[in-house]
């Protein structure tokens, strides 16, 4: 799990139209300043700085790779509390995919790209989509405990929570409410129907609630697709 978790840092650094701010991002979330982690990479601090403002082009494999592997093992010598925080120990094949937006996504762009209807029309915040997570909403019920519910927000709360195999939707709301975190949104994909009390739920937690009929691979090409053009 460690290894995806690399991959997943990797890859949007890489991956991300500013690169530099991705970079920052992740830095600051392993809770590490400049001068700590260019001491890790045996680099100057200045080399940090210069990518973290767009000084300098974007980085090549090898730094990438070697200031992961700082993040890494800077972690494990503090005891892994970030690394616990996005590789659960637990049971997590209920998570189809997980990804980070590099810049946020206005709501309603959002529900465009997937095509989506709002089911809670009264309820579009104006705030931005910063990534999702697609999950089985049966073996999320079986297999997540009530601490493992947080691993599943990655980095930001303002996030789409997308569920799949939802045949009435009341359960993913109701998980949902009794947990003290929320997401932006949540998105129903292709359920066979809808519970008028999962409706009510999303309005008394102000969370747009979202269904729609595209495949999950054809979701997360349009959003791959997105974050190619910012």
């Amino acid at each position: 799990m460690i290894n995806e978790f690399e991959e997943k840092i990797a890859g949007e650094i890489a991956l991300s139209a500013d690169p530099g701010k991705t970079m920052r991002k992740w830095r600051e979330e392993f809770g590490l300043s400049q001068y700590e982690l260019a001491e890790a990479m045996d680099i100057s601090h200045s080399v940090i700085s210069d990518y973290e403002s767009g000084r300098r082009k974007s980085p090549g494999v090898g730094v990438v790779k070697k200031m992961v592997d700082a993040f890494i093992n800077l972690d494990m010598k503090t005891g892994s509390s970030t690394i616990a925080k996005y590789v659960s120990e637990t049971k997590t094949d209920c998570i189809i995919a997980m990804e980070e937006f590099p810049s946020g996504i206005p709501i309603a762009r959002f529900i465009e790209l997937i095509d989506g209807k709002n089911l809670n029309p009264d309820q579009l915040p104006s705030k931005k989509v910063y990534g999702y997570t697609i999950l089985d909403s049966l073996k999320a019920i079986m297999s997540l405990r009530s601490g493992d519910y947080s691993r599943i927000y990655g980095w930001s709360t303002e996030r789409a929570l997308i569920f799949t195999n939802v045949h009435y939707g009341r359960s993913p709301m109701v998980a949902i409410r009794a947990h003290p975190l929320t997401p932006a949104l949540v998105v129903y994909q292709r359920p066979e129907n809808t519970d008028p009390l999962a409706i009510k739920l999303s309005r008394l937690e102000g969370v747009p609630l979202i269904t729609t009929e595209l495949e999950v691979a054809e979701i997360i090409r349009k959003f791959n697709e997105e974050k190619e053009r910012k």
